[in-house]
């Protein structure tokens, strides 16, 4: 138990999330960084683009990692996958779109043990085979972008920051996507998010181009006192951002979207908020903004997801799905 266990990353060579040079660097931090900081592991990268020979591996690792069950990330052929005997551990894309891309002939291909990702199990199983093997893995949050955060009380604190892709509210585009683009729309995945845009004091930033307006995202975030996570089926990335950059954070937290098991407390760690109490919860902040109670909220959750929900603590349970699978 004692000994490292020796991980092959296999990665296609052109995938643009594992560049370092792309403006989604997500899982460049989580794969190419924090992997390699954890002392239970020892990760070696090989890069490929058509084909990767694997009976090469046999006898030298113990653990072949996919970035992702699909052949923008992994090489299109892995040779020799089935008869190598390393357990396969891959990520998963969104699970909505599993059938859409035929996710499921990647699962015999490539030969995968186990998946992970960000989702909520239920959420997984919704749309792949109860047979499937996964484990929520509450990744992405590199805590070194976070350490330069801006003082609470030196922020924007009149306007409240909305993030991120939105949906079209107009009723004709709604119903025009429900009929031409079913359940892929911004209305539908963000449909909280896009109605606080309609609020004359939520001010909306997306991006221009492929980064935000004179900004990297921590920068961005660090320039107001409140921020919103707001998904409507599953939380993301940004529910871990928000808070690290020392926002105070509305926090889109309901029974569709199963976002309790992040471990934040309402009105300790974030301000959870719904359909139906957002104004309500927004108008709280606004009408009382200089009370020392927001400032509070943002640090329990800032010290909630730097202690607790970082790219380390993601990796040590990849670790433990790993240790399943060798010994």
């Amino acid at each position: 138990m004692n000994q490292k266990i020796k991980v092959a990353l296999i990665y296609k060579k052109s995938y643009k999330f594992l560049s370092g040079n792309h403006f989604d660097n997500t899982s460049y931090h989580f794969f190419m960084s924090a992997l390699k900081r954890n002392d239970k592991i020892i990760v070696t990268y090989f890069p490929a683009e058509k084909t990767f020979d694997v009976s090469k591996l046999k006898g030298k690792y113990d653990i072949i990692l996919l970035p992702n069950n699909n052949t923008d990330g992994t090489p299109d052929e892995l040779i020799g996958i089935k008869n190598v005997g390393i357990p396969v551990i891959s990520r998963t894309g969104d699970p909505h779109y599993a059938k859409r891309f035929d996710q499921f002939k990647f699962h015999e291909k490539f030969n995968i043990d186990y998946y992970f990702n960000f989702m909520h199990e239920d959420y997984f199983y919704s749309f792949y085979p109860k047979t499937y093997s996964y484990k929520t893995l509450i990744w992405g949050l590199e805590p070194s972008l976070f350490e330069n955060a801006v003082p609470f009380k030196d922020r924007i604190n009149d306007k409240i920051l909305n993030s991120g892709a939105v949906g079209n509210p107009k009723f004709i585009s709604r119903i025009a996507n429900r009929v031409l683009n079913p359940k892929r729309t911004g209305w539908y995945f963000y449909k909280l998010r896009t109605k606080c845009n309609l609020l004359s004091y939520v001010t909306h930033t997306g991006m221009v181009g492929k980064k935000y307006i004179n900004d990297d995202y921590a920068k961005l975030l660090s320039r107001y006192s409140a921020a919103i996570a707001a998904t409507t089926f599953y939380p993301t990335v940004k529910y871990l951002e928000v808070p690290a950059a020392g926002n105070l954070t509305f926090m889109e937290i309901t029974k569709k979207n199963r976002g309790q098991y992040l471990g934040f407390e309402d009105g300790k760690s974030a301000i959870f908020i719904n359909e139906n109490n957002y104004k309500q919860k927004f108008e709280e902040y606004l009408l009382d903004k200089n009370n020392p109670r927001w400032e509070k909220i943002a640090n329990e959750g800032r010290n909630h997801v730097l202690n607790n929900l970082s790219n380390d603590n993601a990796v040590d349970t990849l670790v433990e799905i790993m240790q399943e699978l060798v010994y």
